[in-house]
């Protein structure tokens, strides 16, 4: 995901006002179907609700083509069919798809798809629609998921969709995983608003800024949904929380201070493993260059973080266990990489903690420590700023943390909390505290490929480029992970801590949930980056005791 798809949703994100249900609706906010208060005689069984943050909510409504699924925060679609889908282990699973397989060379997919699919409206489903469906993403500058690699997409007959790319990229996979069908014939403006799938589920009713409510597809050709009913409820966390107090959801997403400090009867905590990471890029040129993001372009360098043996020492430097405890309360797991447990990373993106290595890989850098307490070198103070986003008071805290940990090795940080419009600019030339993480390898692509608008680090290694060319080139995903794994580091070079480190990660963001007892939450993969739909891929095989 470039940066260009995380600004798009920023700023297609946050609609309408939110009701706050902490005992009852307040007045122009209806009241979510089916739901229930804390003196309930019974729970509807048949349904569950489950609260989201209000960008969880789709801008450009249940569409594929825009980002319903495959846009900042990935998920199922539930609505449409995928051609398939990941499991627990991340391998994956046919859905539409029957079979697929590519070209020696790396640029022909053909997938086979199934001939007993309808959509809701009654019609096939074909081939035909998959190639619609991937060059109407191809084709849409909105379009969240990137599709750019295709070159045609054409169905051949019924069953057979043949993909042709611009280069070899078969995480293009991962992509289409979460990419749903839509009906060639019944696709136009308003599709988003009126979703016609072949899913799990439909859309019943949305009102927006406040609720959606799903329904199970009585037609759907695979098995049956043990949920009949998803009620999302978009609103903050205190209303989040609210809700679960009041018993009108079944399971509210909470933030773990508040987890800690709260106690709601009836509910126990569901806590849900991520790859939903905060790191920081350390831009790894000197001042004086540009760099074009879209159609704006932007300074690149920085004076202190240019130096290899500061970023080094900032990786050994940080006590990430005791970020988890000061900032998470413990809901968390120290972050080494965009993709730490993934089939694709790698071992050497780990770290020790260790403050004396810290200073003497500075010292050794030609560093010297000031009479103020701050190493300099050249002239130069090991002095930076900081970026964050001043409405996450986590990244606030993680970013005075982390200063405060520098403060300790020598190394001076000060944070700087705004707005994304005035972070983006300086995204080439000034160190930003990220969230990044997915189910996927293209994020490792995206962070450190040269050319690439996500290289916020402005991190340029030929070696590293070859390696991610060559994963992206293998004929099955498998193959590609020792290449992934290369690029971070082949034994002589990589991003790796131990060679360019371009960014110093710091936690894997532990996802909460207050869960109402009885609720039985089927296995979940890990959360990818975003607090959202991601829980409820699998709602479908959710129970209720």
């Amino acid at each position: 995901m470039q940066n260009l798809t995380r600004r798009k949703f920023v700023a297609l994100a946050g609609m309408g006002a939110l009701c706050a249900l902490a005992g009852g609706t307040l007045p122009g906010c209806s009241s979510p179907a089916g739901s229930s208060s804390a003196s309930s005689a019974a729970i509807d069984k048949s349904q569950v609700v489950v609260t989201m943050t209000p960008t969880s909510e789709p801008a450009a409504g249940f569409d594929p083509l825009f980002s319903w699924g495959c846009g900042e925060h990935v998920h199922e679609p539930l609505i449409q069919s995928t051609l398939f889908t990941t499991n627990t282990q991340l391998e994956f699973v046919n859905d539409l798809a029957t079979s697929y397989e590519c070209s020696k060379d790396g640029l022909t997919w053909t997938f086979k798809v199934r001939d007993d699919v309808k959509f809701t409206d009654g019609e096939p489903l074909t081939a035909a629609d998959v190639a619609f469906t991937i060059l109407g993403i191809r084709d849409n500058e909105a379009a969240e998921a990137d599709l750019s690699m295709v070159a045609d997409a054409v169905a051949t007959d019924d069953v057979t969709c043949v993909v042709t790319l611009t280069k070899p990229f078969n995480a293009f996979l991962y992509t289409l995983a979460v990419v749903g069908i839509v009906p060639e014939h019944a696709y136009g403006p308003d599709y988003g608003r009126n979703p016609i799938g072949s899913g799990r589920y439909m859309l019943e009713q949305w009102n927006e800024g406040q609720q959606v409510i799903l329904k199970a597809n009585p037609d759907y050709y695979g098995e049956k949904p043990n949920i009949d009913r998803l009620v999302v409820l978009f609103m903050e966390e205190d209303a989040s929380v609210a809700a679960a107090q009041s018993g009108q959801a079944d399971v509210s997403y909470t933030a773990a201070t508040v987890a800690n400090n709260t106690n709601v009867a009836g509910y126990g905590l569901l806590v849900c493993k991520s790859v939903d990471s905060r790191g920081i890029s350390l831009p790894c040129v000197a001042p004086g260059g540009s760099k074009k993001d879209g159609t704006a372009t932007y300074a690149t360098g920085n004076q202190v973080t240019c130096d290899a043996a500061l970023r080094k020492a900032i990786n050994h430097a940080v006590d990430r266990k005791a970020m988890i405890d000061n900032v998470l309360d413990g809901y968390g797991t120290e972050a080494y990489s965009v993709s730490d447990g993934m089939p694709w990373s790698s071992d050497a993106m780990k770290v020790d903690f260790d403050r004396a290595l810290a200073r003497q890989l500075l010292e050794e850098g030609g560093w010297a420590l000031g009479d103020d307490g701050v190493y300099a070198k050249d002239g130069v103070r090991a002095s930076f700023e900081l970026c964050y986003s001043a409405s996450d008071p986590v990244r606030q805290a993680l970013a005075n943390e982390f200063a405060n940990q520098m403060s300790e090795v020598g190394i001076e940080v000060l944070p700087i909390g705004g707005g994304w419009d005035d972070i983006y600019p300086r995204e080439y030339d000034t160190p930003v505290l990220w969230g990044w993480g997915a189910n996927s390898p293209i994020e490792v692509y995206t962070l450190h490929y040269g050319p690439s608008a996500g290289n916020y680090a402005v991190y340029e290694n030929a070696g590293v480029d070859a390696h991610l060319d060559a994963a992206l080139a293998a004929t099955t995903v498998e193959e590609s992970y020792p290449e992934w794994q290369a690029a971070a580091w082949d034994g002589s070079e990589g991003f790796a801590p131990e060679g360019g480190a371009p960014w110093v990660w710091l936690a894997n963001v532990d996802h909460l949930y207050f869960k109402r007892d009885g609720l039985n939450v089927a296995d979940q993969k890990p959360h990818p980056h975003g607090h959202g739909w991601s829980l409820v891929n699998n709602v479908d095989k959710w129970s209720w005791e």
